[in-house]
Protein backbone atom coordinates (compact mmCIF):
# COMPACT_ATOMS: atom_id res chain seq x y z
CA UNK A 1 0.00 0.00 0.00
CA UNK A 2 0.78 3.47 -0.48
CA UNK A 3 0.13 6.84 1.23
CA UNK A 4 0.51 10.18 -0.43
CA UNK A 5 0.26 13.83 1.77
CA UNK A 6 -1.28 16.19 -0.56
CA UNK A 7 -1.15 18.48 2.57
CA UNK A 8 -2.40 18.87 5.90
CA UNK A 9 -4.73 16.24 6.50
CA UNK A 10 -5.33 15.52 2.78
CA UNK A 11 -4.07 11.67 1.97
CA UNK A 12 -4.25 9.26 -0.95
CA UNK A 13 -4.12 5.79 0.30
CA UNK A 14 -3.84 3.22 -2.53
CA UNK A 15 -3.27 -0.25 -2.76
CA UNK A 16 -3.35 -2.80 -6.46
CA UNK A 17 -6.65 -2.31 -6.60
CA UNK A 18 -8.02 0.94 -4.83
CA UNK A 19 -7.77 4.30 -4.14
CA UNK A 20 -8.90 6.42 -1.59
CA UNK A 21 -8.77 9.74 -1.22
CA UNK A 22 -9.00 10.95 2.32
CA UNK A 23 -10.52 14.77 3.98
CA UNK A 24 -9.60 15.98 0.31
CA UNK A 25 -8.76 19.95 0.15
CA UNK A 26 -7.53 20.54 -3.20
CA UNK A 27 -7.06 24.00 -2.97
CA UNK A 28 -3.84 25.06 -0.63
CA UNK A 29 -5.87 28.60 0.30
CA UNK A 30 -8.93 27.62 2.69
CA UNK A 31 -11.26 28.29 5.03
CA UNK A 32 -12.46 31.61 3.38
CA UNK A 33 -8.84 31.88 2.37
CA UNK A 34 -7.54 32.34 6.33
CA UNK A 35 -5.45 29.09 6.07
CA UNK A 36 -3.17 27.68 3.63
CA UNK A 37 -0.81 24.47 3.47
CA UNK A 38 2.47 24.53 5.26
CA UNK A 39 5.18 24.23 3.46
CA UNK A 40 3.68 25.89 0.71
CA UNK A 41 2.47 23.76 -2.36
CA UNK A 42 1.24 23.33 -5.57
CA UNK A 43 -1.57 20.94 -5.72
CA UNK A 44 -1.63 19.35 -9.68
CA UNK A 45 -5.48 18.72 -9.75
CA UNK A 46 -6.13 17.28 -13.14
CA UNK A 47 -3.61 14.92 -12.66
CA UNK A 48 -5.30 13.15 -9.72
CA UNK A 49 -6.32 9.82 -10.41
CA UNK A 50 -10.62 9.06 -10.03
CA UNK A 51 -10.42 7.63 -6.51
CA UNK A 52 -13.00 4.81 -6.01
CA UNK A 53 -14.14 6.66 -2.62
CA UNK A 54 -13.80 9.57 -0.84
CA UNK A 55 -13.52 9.72 3.17
CA UNK A 56 -14.24 12.17 5.35
CA UNK A 57 -13.29 12.35 9.08
CA UNK A 58 -15.53 15.52 10.66
CA UNK A 59 -16.55 18.31 9.87
CA UNK A 60 -13.93 20.95 10.64
CA UNK A 61 -13.53 22.48 7.38
CA UNK A 62 -10.06 22.09 6.70
CA UNK A 63 -10.83 18.22 6.59
CA UNK A 64 -14.59 19.19 4.96
CA UNK A 65 -13.60 21.51 2.26
CA UNK A 66 -17.01 22.40 0.71
CA UNK A 67 -15.20 24.30 -2.75
CA UNK A 68 -13.03 20.92 -3.07
CA UNK A 69 -15.77 18.92 -2.80
CA UNK A 70 -18.17 21.45 -5.26
CA UNK A 71 -15.16 21.02 -7.73
CA UNK A 72 -15.42 16.59 -7.31
CA UNK A 73 -17.60 14.79 -9.65
CA UNK A 74 -20.58 14.20 -7.68
CA UNK A 75 -21.52 10.43 -8.93
CA UNK A 76 -18.17 9.62 -6.17
CA UNK A 77 -18.88 7.44 -3.49
CA UNK A 78 -18.75 9.28 -0.55
CA UNK A 79 -17.98 7.71 3.12
CA UNK A 80 -18.87 10.59 6.09
CA UNK A 81 -20.20 10.10 9.92
CA UNK A 82 -23.43 10.48 10.74
CA UNK A 83 -23.39 14.45 10.90
CA UNK A 84 -26.55 16.15 9.70
CA UNK A 85 -24.73 19.02 8.64
CA UNK A 86 -22.39 17.06 6.84
CA UNK A 87 -25.25 14.79 5.01
CA UNK A 88 -27.44 17.91 4.58
CA UNK A 89 -24.58 19.56 2.71
CA UNK A 90 -23.57 16.77 0.70
CA UNK A 91 -27.39 16.75 -0.13
CA UNK A 92 -26.64 20.33 -1.34
CA UNK A 93 -24.24 19.63 -3.75
CA UNK A 94 -25.76 16.99 -5.05
CA UNK A 95 -23.80 13.89 -4.14
CA UNK A 96 -25.72 10.42 -5.53
CA UNK A 97 -23.61 7.47 -3.32
CA UNK A 98 -23.24 8.96 -0.27
CA UNK A 99 -22.41 6.37 2.75
CA UNK A 100 -22.52 6.86 6.56
CA UNK A 101 -19.83 4.97 8.62
CA UNK A 102 -19.88 4.03 12.51
CA UNK A 103 -17.27 3.68 15.33
CA UNK A 104 -15.65 0.37 14.33
CA UNK A 105 -17.90 -1.28 11.55
CA UNK A 106 -16.09 -2.08 8.63
CA UNK A 107 -16.75 -0.70 5.30
CA UNK A 108 -15.67 -2.94 1.94
CA UNK A 109 -14.35 -0.28 -0.61
CA UNK A 110 -12.80 -3.02 -3.66
CA UNK A 111 -9.91 -4.97 -1.97
CA UNK A 112 -9.88 -2.13 0.72
CA UNK A 113 -11.41 -2.75 3.87
CA UNK A 114 -12.13 0.59 6.04
CA UNK A 115 -12.66 0.73 9.90
CA UNK A 116 -13.19 3.93 10.97
CA UNK A 117 -11.99 4.53 14.55
CA UNK A 118 -14.06 6.49 17.52
CA UNK A 119 -12.77 9.87 19.21
CA UNK A 120 -13.39 11.29 22.25
CA UNK A 121 -13.89 14.63 21.40
CA UNK A 122 -16.30 16.94 23.53
CA UNK A 123 -17.67 18.01 20.07
CA UNK A 124 -21.54 17.13 19.48
CA UNK A 125 -20.91 16.16 16.16
CA UNK A 126 -19.21 12.76 15.33
CA UNK A 127 -15.36 12.25 14.30
CA UNK A 128 -13.09 9.47 12.95
CA UNK A 129 -10.20 8.17 12.77
CA UNK A 130 -9.27 5.44 9.69
CA UNK A 131 -8.54 2.10 9.76
CA UNK A 132 -7.22 0.74 6.08
CA UNK A 133 -6.72 -2.61 5.41
CA UNK A 134 -5.79 -4.08 1.77
CA UNK A 135 -5.20 -7.85 2.98
CA UNK A 136 -1.37 -7.39 3.58
CA UNK A 137 -0.74 -4.26 5.83
CA UNK A 138 -2.80 -2.10 8.16
CA UNK A 139 -2.50 1.55 8.39
CA UNK A 140 -4.59 3.82 10.66
CA UNK A 141 -4.80 7.35 10.51
CA UNK A 142 -5.73 9.41 13.80
CA UNK A 143 -6.64 12.30 11.63
CA UNK A 144 -7.53 14.53 14.69
CA UNK A 145 -9.33 11.98 16.92
CA UNK A 146 -8.38 11.55 20.59
CA UNK A 147 -8.20 8.16 22.05
CA UNK A 148 -7.86 6.08 24.98
CA UNK A 149 -6.28 3.05 25.98
CA UNK A 150 -9.64 0.95 25.29
CA UNK A 151 -9.45 2.36 22.00
CA UNK A 152 -5.79 1.14 20.93
CA UNK A 153 -6.69 -1.79 22.64
CA UNK A 154 -9.39 -2.72 20.21
CA UNK A 155 -7.22 -0.92 17.30
CA UNK A 156 -4.69 -4.31 18.47
CA UNK A 157 -7.81 -6.70 18.25
CA UNK A 158 -8.61 -5.84 15.13
CA UNK A 159 -4.93 -5.48 13.65
CA UNK A 160 -2.53 -6.94 15.80
CA UNK A 161 0.16 -4.36 15.21
CA UNK A 162 -0.46 -1.54 13.16
CA UNK A 163 2.43 -1.21 10.54
CA UNK A 164 1.82 2.58 9.64
CA UNK A 165 0.56 5.21 11.94
CA UNK A 166 -0.26 9.13 10.99
CA UNK A 167 -0.19 10.10 14.41
CA UNK A 168 -1.11 13.17 16.31
CA UNK A 169 1.96 15.76 17.10
CA UNK A 170 0.34 19.16 16.72
CA UNK A 171 -1.09 20.86 19.74
CA UNK A 172 -2.93 24.29 18.38
CA UNK A 173 -2.93 27.55 20.57
CA UNK A 174 -5.42 29.70 18.72
CA UNK A 175 -7.90 29.99 21.53
CA UNK A 176 -4.79 31.19 24.29
CA UNK A 177 -4.02 33.98 21.66
CA UNK A 178 -6.98 35.15 21.42
CA UNK A 179 -7.90 34.96 25.18
CA UNK A 180 -4.98 36.05 26.65
CA UNK A 181 -3.31 33.07 27.84
CA UNK A 182 0.22 31.69 27.48
CA UNK A 183 1.67 30.74 24.31
CA UNK A 184 3.83 27.54 25.87
CA UNK A 185 3.85 23.54 24.95
CA UNK A 186 0.69 22.65 26.23
CA UNK A 187 2.90 19.48 27.83
CA UNK A 188 -0.25 17.15 28.81
CA UNK A 189 -1.48 17.63 25.39
CA UNK A 190 1.95 17.17 23.70
CA UNK A 191 3.03 14.10 25.92
CA UNK A 192 -0.63 12.71 25.33
CA UNK A 193 0.41 12.30 21.66
CA UNK A 194 3.68 10.85 22.41
CA UNK A 195 1.55 8.36 25.00
CA UNK A 196 -0.68 7.43 22.18
CA UNK A 197 1.83 6.79 19.45
CA UNK A 198 3.98 4.47 22.78
CA UNK A 199 0.65 2.54 23.19
CA UNK A 200 -0.41 2.17 19.96
CA UNK A 201 3.48 0.89 18.96
CA UNK A 202 3.09 0.66 15.09
CA UNK A 203 6.25 -0.73 13.24
CA UNK A 204 6.76 3.09 11.63
CA UNK A 205 4.82 6.37 12.37
CA UNK A 206 4.91 9.36 11.06
CA UNK A 207 3.69 13.33 11.97
CA UNK A 208 0.01 13.53 10.55
CA UNK A 209 -2.87 16.29 10.29
CA UNK A 210 -0.87 19.65 11.49
CA UNK A 211 0.29 20.80 8.03
CA UNK A 212 -1.49 24.59 7.60
CA UNK A 213 -1.04 27.81 8.64
CA UNK A 214 -2.72 31.65 8.50
CA UNK A 215 -2.30 33.57 5.76
CA UNK A 216 -1.71 37.15 5.23
CA UNK A 217 -3.11 39.75 7.20
CA UNK A 218 -3.33 36.75 9.71
CA UNK A 219 0.15 35.44 9.34
CA UNK A 220 1.15 36.81 12.65
CA UNK A 221 -0.75 34.03 14.43
CA UNK A 222 1.74 31.49 12.73
CA UNK A 223 4.38 32.72 15.49
CA UNK A 224 1.80 31.86 18.37
CA UNK A 225 -0.62 29.40 17.66
CA UNK A 226 1.75 26.22 16.23
CA UNK A 227 4.32 25.43 19.52
CA UNK A 228 5.70 21.97 17.65
CA UNK A 229 7.62 21.06 14.30
CA UNK A 230 7.65 17.79 12.93
CA UNK A 231 11.42 17.22 13.76
CA UNK A 232 10.85 18.22 17.42
CA UNK A 233 8.23 15.56 17.36
CA UNK A 234 10.34 12.70 15.71
CA UNK A 235 13.23 13.35 18.21
CA UNK A 236 10.96 13.37 20.49
CA UNK A 237 9.06 9.85 19.55
CA UNK A 238 12.74 8.39 19.36
CA UNK A 239 13.33 9.08 22.94
CA UNK A 240 10.27 7.96 23.99
CA UNK A 241 9.55 4.77 22.00
CA UNK A 242 12.70 4.57 20.35
CA UNK A 243 11.41 0.82 19.08
CA UNK A 244 8.76 2.41 16.57
CA UNK A 245 10.63 3.57 13.03
CA UNK A 246 9.84 6.80 12.44
CA UNK A 247 9.78 9.71 10.44
CA UNK A 248 8.91 13.72 9.07
CA UNK A 249 6.26 13.37 6.45
CA UNK A 250 5.53 16.24 4.29
CA UNK A 251 3.53 17.50 1.25
CA UNK A 252 4.65 15.34 -1.89
CA UNK A 253 5.85 12.20 -0.24
CA UNK A 254 4.73 8.78 -0.43
CA UNK A 255 5.34 6.02 2.11
CA UNK A 256 5.46 2.86 0.53
CA UNK A 257 4.37 0.16 3.08
CA UNK A 258 4.52 -3.49 2.99
CA UNK A 259 4.28 -6.18 6.15
CA UNK A 260 8.05 -6.19 6.80
CA UNK A 261 9.16 -2.73 6.67
CA UNK A 262 7.77 1.53 5.41
CA UNK A 263 9.79 3.14 3.06
CA UNK A 264 9.49 7.30 2.78
CA UNK A 265 10.23 8.72 -0.98
CA UNK A 266 10.50 12.11 -0.30
CA UNK A 267 8.77 14.58 -3.16
CA UNK A 268 7.96 11.17 -4.92
CA UNK A 269 4.79 12.10 -6.97
CA UNK A 270 3.50 14.80 -9.09
CA UNK A 271 0.03 15.81 -7.57
CA UNK A 272 1.81 17.77 -5.75
CA UNK A 273 4.77 20.17 -5.74
CA UNK A 274 6.45 21.81 -2.57
CA UNK A 275 7.39 25.04 -3.10
CA UNK A 276 9.58 27.45 -0.21
CA UNK A 277 9.50 26.58 3.19
CA UNK A 278 9.82 30.18 4.19
CA UNK A 279 10.49 28.71 8.26
CA UNK A 280 11.32 32.25 9.45
CA UNK A 281 7.49 33.18 8.78
CA UNK A 282 6.43 31.15 11.07
CA UNK A 283 8.79 29.98 13.51
CA UNK A 284 7.04 29.55 16.79
CA UNK A 285 8.23 32.53 18.88
CA UNK A 286 4.96 33.68 21.22
CA UNK A 287 7.44 37.42 22.22
CA UNK A 288 6.79 38.14 18.67
CA UNK A 289 5.17 41.37 17.64
CA UNK A 290 1.52 41.39 17.61
CA UNK A 291 -0.02 43.90 15.29
CA UNK A 292 -2.91 45.87 16.84
CA UNK A 293 -6.39 44.57 14.72
CA UNK A 294 -7.87 46.47 11.88
CA UNK A 295 -10.99 46.46 9.76
CA UNK A 296 -10.80 44.02 6.59
CA UNK A 297 -13.08 45.96 5.09
CA UNK A 298 -11.06 48.02 1.98
CA UNK A 299 -14.00 50.76 0.56
CA UNK A 300 -14.21 53.86 2.15
CA UNK A 301 -18.05 54.21 1.26
CA UNK A 302 -18.28 50.27 2.48
CA UNK A 303 -16.25 50.88 5.77
CA UNK A 304 -18.44 54.20 6.33
CA UNK A 305 -21.62 52.23 6.52
CA UNK A 306 -20.48 49.66 8.74
CA UNK A 307 -18.80 52.07 11.33
CA UNK A 308 -22.77 53.38 11.69
CA UNK A 309 -24.44 50.33 12.08
CA UNK A 310 -21.79 48.78 14.66
CA UNK A 311 -22.26 52.32 16.26
CA UNK A 312 -25.79 52.58 16.40
CA UNK A 313 -26.33 48.99 17.30
CA UNK A 314 -23.80 50.19 20.69
CA UNK A 315 -25.46 53.81 21.21
CA UNK A 316 -28.85 52.58 19.89
CA UNK A 317 -29.48 50.36 23.05
CA UNK A 318 -29.40 47.21 21.05
CA UNK A 319 -26.25 45.95 23.06
CA UNK A 320 -27.62 46.47 26.55
CA UNK A 321 -31.23 45.17 25.35
CA UNK A 322 -29.35 41.84 24.11
CA UNK A 323 -27.88 41.42 27.25
CA UNK A 324 -30.34 42.33 29.67
CA UNK A 325 -32.16 39.28 28.31
CA UNK A 326 -29.62 36.85 29.07
CA UNK A 327 -28.73 34.72 32.59
CA UNK A 328 -25.12 36.64 31.99
CA UNK A 329 -26.54 39.59 33.65
CA UNK A 330 -26.69 38.21 37.03
CA UNK A 331 -22.84 37.38 36.81
CA UNK A 332 -21.90 40.87 35.07
CA UNK A 333 -23.61 42.36 38.32
CA UNK A 334 -22.31 40.08 40.63
CA UNK A 335 -19.02 40.83 40.21
CA UNK A 336 -19.46 44.56 39.33
CA UNK A 337 -18.16 43.97 35.77
CA UNK A 338 -16.04 47.09 34.69
CA UNK A 339 -16.51 46.12 30.75
CA UNK A 340 -14.33 47.63 27.81
CA UNK A 341 -15.16 47.74 24.13
CA UNK A 342 -12.65 48.83 21.58
CA UNK A 343 -13.84 48.16 17.89
CA UNK A 344 -11.01 48.81 15.85
CA UNK A 345 -11.13 50.69 12.14
CA UNK A 346 -8.40 51.32 9.50
CA UNK A 347 -5.69 53.69 11.39
CA UNK A 348 -7.56 54.29 14.86
CA UNK A 349 -10.00 52.80 17.58
CA UNK A 350 -13.41 53.84 19.39
CA UNK A 351 -14.04 52.76 23.21
CA UNK A 352 -17.26 51.96 24.82
CA UNK A 353 -17.86 51.72 28.36
CA UNK A 354 -19.97 50.14 30.58
CA UNK A 355 -20.37 49.75 34.31
CA UNK A 356 -22.46 46.35 35.45
CA UNK A 357 -21.90 47.72 39.08
CA UNK A 358 -24.76 50.45 38.76
CA UNK A 359 -27.55 50.27 36.47
CA UNK A 360 -25.89 49.90 32.75
CA UNK A 361 -25.60 52.09 30.55
CA UNK A 362 -23.29 52.73 27.63
CA UNK A 363 -20.56 55.89 27.84
CA UNK A 364 -18.16 56.39 25.00
CA UNK A 365 -14.74 56.34 26.27
CA UNK A 366 -12.70 54.89 29.32
CA UNK A 367 -13.59 54.65 32.65
CA UNK A 368 -11.58 53.65 35.65
CA UNK A 369 -12.53 50.23 36.26
CA UNK A 370 -11.71 47.29 33.33
CA UNK A 371 -12.06 44.11 34.22
CA UNK A 372 -13.34 42.85 31.05
CA UNK A 373 -12.07 43.86 27.51
CA UNK A 374 -13.02 42.62 24.30
CA UNK A 375 -11.35 44.23 21.22
CA UNK A 376 -12.75 43.13 17.42
CA UNK A 377 -12.38 44.81 13.56
CA UNK A 378 -15.54 46.57 12.67
CA UNK A 379 -15.75 44.75 9.24
CA UNK A 380 -16.21 41.72 11.73
CA UNK A 381 -18.87 43.18 14.60
CA UNK A 382 -20.80 44.46 11.44
CA UNK A 383 -20.91 41.29 10.00
CA UNK A 384 -21.83 39.27 13.29
CA UNK A 385 -24.63 42.08 13.95
CA UNK A 386 -25.72 40.92 10.23
CA UNK A 387 -25.32 37.09 10.63
CA UNK A 388 -22.82 37.09 7.86
CA UNK A 389 -19.91 35.66 10.22
CA UNK A 390 -18.95 33.08 12.64
CA UNK A 391 -16.70 32.87 15.89
CA UNK A 392 -14.38 30.54 14.17
CA UNK A 393 -13.30 32.90 11.71
CA UNK A 394 -13.47 36.00 13.64
CA UNK A 395 -11.14 34.40 16.03
CA UNK A 396 -8.84 32.12 14.04
CA UNK A 397 -8.22 35.62 11.89
CA UNK A 398 -6.95 37.45 14.59
CA UNK A 399 -10.00 39.98 14.54
CA UNK A 400 -11.40 39.23 18.41
CA UNK A 401 -9.41 39.22 21.29
CA UNK A 402 -10.18 39.19 24.81
CA UNK A 403 -9.15 39.30 28.39
CA UNK A 404 -10.37 39.55 32.00
CA UNK A 405 -9.12 40.45 35.44
CA UNK A 406 -12.28 39.87 37.29
CA UNK A 407 -12.05 40.50 41.20
CA UNK A 408 -15.15 41.37 44.00
CA UNK A 409 -14.30 43.05 47.49
CA UNK A 410 -16.81 43.34 49.59
CA UNK A 411 -16.57 43.94 53.37
CA UNK A 412 -13.22 42.32 54.92
CA UNK A 413 -13.11 39.38 51.62
CA UNK A 414 -11.70 39.71 48.46
CA UNK A 415 -12.40 37.11 45.79
CA UNK A 416 -11.59 36.67 42.41
CA UNK A 417 -12.80 35.04 38.95
CA UNK A 418 -9.45 32.66 38.23
CA UNK A 419 -7.84 33.85 34.71
CA UNK A 420 -7.40 29.95 33.72
CA UNK A 421 -11.09 29.71 32.96
CA UNK A 422 -13.34 31.57 30.85
CA UNK A 423 -15.48 34.34 31.99
CA UNK A 424 -18.73 35.36 29.60
CA UNK A 425 -17.93 37.60 27.11
CA UNK A 426 -21.03 40.48 25.96
CA UNK A 427 -20.51 39.72 22.60
CA UNK A 428 -20.01 35.46 22.28
CA UNK A 429 -23.11 36.05 24.32
CA UNK A 430 -25.16 38.23 22.45
CA UNK A 431 -23.77 36.36 19.10
CA UNK A 432 -23.41 32.96 20.96
CA UNK A 433 -21.77 30.21 18.56
CA UNK A 434 -24.51 28.25 18.57
CA UNK A 435 -25.50 24.95 16.36
CA UNK A 436 -26.83 27.59 13.56
CA UNK A 437 -24.65 30.03 12.67
CA UNK A 438 -21.99 26.89 12.95
CA UNK A 439 -24.71 25.55 9.94
CA UNK A 440 -24.68 28.63 8.09
CA UNK A 441 -20.90 28.91 7.95
CA UNK A 442 -21.12 25.50 5.75
CA UNK A 443 -24.31 26.64 3.73
CA UNK A 444 -22.75 29.92 2.86
CA UNK A 445 -19.57 27.69 1.22
CA UNK A 446 -22.00 25.92 -0.05
CA UNK A 447 -23.74 28.48 -1.75
CA UNK A 448 -20.77 30.49 -2.71
CA UNK A 449 -19.20 26.96 -4.80
CA UNK A 450 -21.99 24.94 -5.76
CA UNK A 451 -22.27 24.20 -9.35
CA UNK A 452 -18.20 24.36 -9.43
CA UNK A 453 -17.72 21.26 -11.27
CA UNK A 454 -19.94 21.86 -14.16
CA UNK A 455 -18.79 24.96 -14.41
CA UNK A 456 -15.02 23.78 -14.76
CA UNK A 457 -14.21 22.39 -18.26
CA UNK A 458 -11.25 21.48 -19.12
CA UNK A 459 -9.96 22.32 -15.81
CA UNK A 460 -12.43 19.82 -14.22
CA UNK A 461 -10.45 17.30 -11.33
CA UNK A 462 -9.72 13.93 -12.84
CA UNK A 463 -8.96 15.27 -16.29
CA UNK A 464 -6.91 12.48 -16.90
CA UNK A 465 -9.05 9.43 -16.08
Amino acid sequence: MKTTLIGHACLLFESRETTLLSDPCLFSLHFEELNYYFPRVEIHRDKFPRPDAVYLSHRHQDHFDIRTLAYLPKDLQILCPDDPLMLECLKELEYTDVTVVKDFEAVQVKNLTLIPTPSLNQDYYPEHGLIVQDGEVNVWNQVDTVVSPEIIKYIHRICGQVDFAHVRYEPLLEQNFTYNKGSVLPFDEYSSFLKVAGALSPKFAVPGSAGEHFYDRAEFLNHFVFPATQEQFIGDLEAFSPEIGSSTFYPGDVAEISSGEARIHRQHTDLVTRLEDEDFRVAFNPVYEVPRIRTLTEDHGQRAKENEAVTQFIEGGALLDKLSQLEVMEAFRHWGIGYRLEVFGKDSSDIWSIDFSKDPVVQKGYFGTVNLYEGIGYSELYRLIAGETNWDFVGASGQYRTFHNIYRVTRGNFEFYPQEKKFPQPLTEVFPADREMDREKYLKDVRRWKGQFDKAGPAKMFDNN
